[in-house]
């Protein structure tokens, strides 16, 4: 089997994507525009032929080194970054080379758009939230008489909370209309909520393999616009709400054969027309392996290897691992540079020494969702997770 993937050394966890798969027989191909000296050695060692770009984004150079990896090793099986930033590219190179598995152009707009999300959850029987997409402030005027105030903007193709507003009145409202972004957004009616994840891997006929849930102490869209701390953690047991809710949104998109990332909204009031207190409503839904260093998480809280996981899906279709076993919740808490805080870096690490599981600074380019450094730990009890979210961050 051959499997090209890109840009395999970002985040620098994913070399053991293509670890785990050269460990399973795969032959791993890879494209990149890192120079081959500044790769780890895990993924020197897991890779059977890199070839460096001068820009990954210049898909003429990304389709030279296609073309060079199918005269010398024949068809490719397989292509994937597990990364959302490559998404449209990943699959254009597909649909080009004839590639069967994985997501190919015409399969985008059901999920790369957030508008193009809304049949899908409809189909799948999960309530979320009305929307608008922008056109002409009075337009806009009109919605938000439907809705109420506030209400979200955000870019209809977008990654993140990058560009993405609260408007709590008509000032705001006509300002918005006067200075946003070139591009098209989408308005949504404001849900008060707290993001709950449904993440995990499905095989080739979207059952699910493996499964697991994040809670986000503070929204996405208010760490990057104020700047704030993130903090989010697992649960030890999923919802049956949740479950069943994110069940059938991967059964509703194309996700055979993908990691995903669900984001729900738990409300934290009744919404009419979207349900009582508690319930889970549909946010979005990314076809990836959730931000960051998450996947590590998902292997301290389980006690896993998420990457073997995904390697065994490719490889049969199947996973093997004992999926009762959920002893821990991982909780992630960062801090921001330029803030003062109670409690030293040191202070941090003898007070929690024997739960500590990743230390590191994350890089500047995801440090405005994620923040600056991080600390991971794992406890079995909720009470401690909170207590060192506050201990990290106050």
């Amino acid at each position: 089997m051959n499997f090209v993937y890109i840009s395999p050394q970002f985040p620098k966890i994913y070399c053991q994507f293509c670890a785990r798969l050269q460990s399973n027989g795969v032959r791993v191909l890879a494209i990149g525009d890192t120079p081959y000296d500044q790769l780890s050695e895990t993924l020197k060692n897991a890779l059977t032929e890199y070839y460096r770009v001068d820009n990954l984004e210049n898909y003429d150079e990304v389709v030279k080194a296609m073309g060079y990896f199918i005269f010398e090793y024949g068809r490719i099986d397989w292509l994937e970054s597990n990364n959302e930033y490559w998404l449209e590219q990943d699959a254009r190179l597909r649909t080009d080379f004839n590639i069967p598995t994985g997501l190919h152009v015409e399969d985008l707009e059901t999920f790369k758009l957030k508008s193009g999300m809304k049949a899908y959850y409809q189909q799948a029987g999960v309530p979320c939230a009305r929307y608008h997409l922008v056109s002409t402030y009075e337009q806009g005027k009109q919605f938000v008489e439907e809705v109420g105030y506030p209400v979200i903007v955000k870019p209809d193709n977008g990654v993140g909370a990058s560009s993405t507003y609260k408007l709590n009145h008509d000032d705001e409202l006509r300002n918005f209309y006067e200075h946003h972004d070139p591009v098209s957004y989408i308005m949504e009616e404001f849900i008060d909520g707290v993001i709950v994840s449904y993440d995990g891997i499905a095989d080739q006929q979207r059952q699910v393999l493996f499964e697991t849930s994040h809670v986000f102490c503070s929204s996405i869209m208010d760490v990057v616009n104020q700047q704030g701390h993130l903090a989010y953690y697992s649960l030890k047991e999923i919802p049956a709400q949740l479950k069943e809710r994110g069940q059938a949104l991967v059964k509703a998109f194309k996700t055979n054969g993908r990691c995903f990332h669900i984001e729900f909204f738990k409300l934290n009031q009744d919404k009419p027309g979207l349900g009582k207190k508690g319930d889970y409503v549909g946010l979005e839904i990314n076809m990836r392996m959730p931000g960051a260093y998450t996947p590590e998480m998902m292997n301290y809280a389980n006690d896993i290897d998420v990457y073997q996981i995904y390697a065994d899906m490719v490889c049969y279709n199947k996973a093997f691992y004992d999926p009762t076993q959920r002893p821990y919740s991982c909780v992630y808490a960062s801090r921001r540079d330029g803030h003062s805080y109670q409690h030293s870096h040191q202070e941090i690490l003898e007070r929690y020494r024997d739960q500590l599981v990743m230390v590191d600074r994350m890089p500047d380019i995801l440090a405005g969702a994620m923040g600056n450094d991080f600390y991971k730990a794992r406890f079995k009890e909720y009470t401690d997770v909170q207590d060192f979210i506050r201990f990290v961050q106050e």
